[in-house]
């Protein structure tokens, strides 16, 4: 592989990395009060948790565009904290954490509804706040899904594409991941080659993070 390809590797872990981490506090929070509040507008706010699941990547990419753009609803914001999102790693980030979002809230709800709720009601009768009860009852229980959630959303944001053209563009060694990688390949006389090893790497990869989803899941089990 050439220096080019092993730049779109590390960017791709990089990106996927740092998506993923970013997006569980909120992720974990947003599950929580789905599952355990009934705030005004809980409808309104799982329907624009959901809608990258049924919106084009493009779109996404697009929409996001707009609100990061120097003329965008954020443009000022950006401008006032000298902070470049387009064309840049932070913008392939922002890309591939909108798009995985909704994977891990979603497995981390499933996780949430599926805590006995006596548990909970015993806390409270034993004087526990809110904050008690999460760190000692739902968040350990919640552990095998959001452990899913998390490897749902890595895996995905590996595999990003549309948003993240559209938002941080394909420049090589700064936002090129693997996807980008093979497009430019696919669209090269006789780079369909290294196509198929970046899309082989790119298997790998997500066998391994499979894998580890796996044994962290049965880790959750014996405990």
């Amino acid at each position: 592989m050439s220096p080019q390809d092993i730049q779109a590797i590390v960017l791709s872990l990089k990106v996927a990395t740092a998506g993923t981490l970013l997006s569980l506090p909120l992720g974990i929070a947003t599950a929580y009060v789905l599952v355990f509040t009934r705030v005004p507008g809980r409808a309104l706010l799982e329907g624009l948790v959901n809608l990258p699941l049924v919106l084009p990547p493009v779109v996404i990419g697009y929409l996001l565009l707009l609100l990061f753009g120097q003329s965008g609803a954020l443009g000022p914001v950006l401008r006032f904290f000298d902070l470049r999102i387009i064309f840049t790693l932070k913008g392939a980030i922002i890309a591939s954490a909108v798009v995985g979002f909704p994977l891990l809230v979603r497995s981390i709800r499933i996780g949430m509804e599926g805590i006995d709720e006596q548990y909970l009601q015993a806390a409270r009768t034993l004087g526990a706040k809110w904050w008690d009860s999460m760190y000692t009852i739902i968040l350990p229980l919640s552990g095998p899904a959001i452990v899913a959630g998390m490897t749902l959303m890595f895996a995905r944001s590996l595999g990003e594409f549309g948003a993240t053209i559209i938002l941080a563009g394909n420049i090589p060694g700064v936002t090129q991941t693997i996807p980008l990688a093979i497009y430019e390949y696919t669209n090269t006389p006789g780079g369909d080659s290294m196509a198929l090893s970046l899309c082989l790497v790119s298997m790998g990869l997500s066998f391994v993070v499979l894998l580890i989803s796996e044994a962290s899941a049965r880790s959750f089990r014996k405990r």
